[in-house]
């Protein structure tokens, strides 16, 4: 194989793999002296780089529906963190007096990008929902937090038995972004008949809308992903609600 070296101090004549490891280093070359012009399509690939390299950008995800411990994957140096509250559970209806329950809130979000390379694990505690009312006022979501990076509060309960207005939406705390979880629609109190009111809507987390109201002959729906259920409807007598959304935590891993 021929090798022609100019004036210029340029090799050209050598294919890939025709130099023998360890003959260029960084110490053979001058700065600059090679940019991606010079490099044929295929001369260099993952294997011809040293291990790591080239591997970066979002490489996995954890999501967390219960509460546990985020362990650091190997390489890992970075992650951006969504943390999503307990929704709020709608009022329960009162039978006796065409009263329909209002609509629980959603949990607040907190969004925050942390620097993990001198951390190894974080506690993770995730929000319960709201727990369903027999009658009566519903009942406030839990708070979910990645360890004391950034938490989330969850959704307040919607009122029972008197049409009142709906639970307010949780509050995200300590994030790059903090987001307030969409309040729960009020009940109403106005036909006696009891056969056109409807339950409050459940309000909305950051991950999806609040449970159907209570409507006539049907009851109303829960929450999912830390959004609130939806108040009950008076349907000749009590009717329960159902429970908030538990909260959420999902973890997005960079290199």
């Amino acid at each position: 194989m021929a090798i022609v070296i100019n004036g210029s101090g340029d090799i050209s004549g050598i294919s890939v793999g025709g130099l023998p490891d360890g003959i260029v280093d960084a110490g053979t070359l001058a700065t600059n002296s090679v940019d991606s012009a010079e490099l044929i399509d295929g001369a260099i690939d993952t294997s011809h780089l040293a291990s790591g390299v080239g591997a970066t950008g979002l490489t996995s995800q954890q999501v967390f529906t219960s509460s546990g411990t985020w362990t650091k994957p190997s390489g890992i140096t970075l992650v951006k963190v969504i943390v999503v509250g307990g929704g709020g559970s709608g009022g329960g209806s009162d039978g006796t007096a065409y009263r329909d329950g209002s609509g629980g809130g959603g949990g607040g979000a907190a969004i925050e990008i942390i620097d993990v390379s001198a951390i190894s694990t974080v506690t993770v505690t995730i929000g319960a929902g709201g727990a369903a009312a027999s009658s009566g006022n519903g009942n406030t979501g839990g708070t979910s937090s990645f360890g004391s990076h950034c938490s989330a509060s969850g959704g307040g309960y919607g009122r029972g038995d008197d049409g009142g207005y709906g639970g307010t939406g949780g509050t995200g705390s300590g994030g790059d972004i903090n987001i307030t979880g969409q309040g729960g629609g009020g009940g109403n109190y106005n036909d006696p008949s009891g056969l056109y009111q409807t339950g409050g809507q459940g309000g909305s987390s950051i991950f999806g809308g609040g449970g159907r109201a209570g409507g006539y002959a049907s009851n109303s729906d829960a929450g999912t992903l830390g959004s609130g259920s939806g108040g009950a409807h008076y349907n000749w007598g009590d009717q329960a609600s159902r429970a908030g959304g538990s909260g959420v935590v999902v973890v997005e891993e960079y290199k």
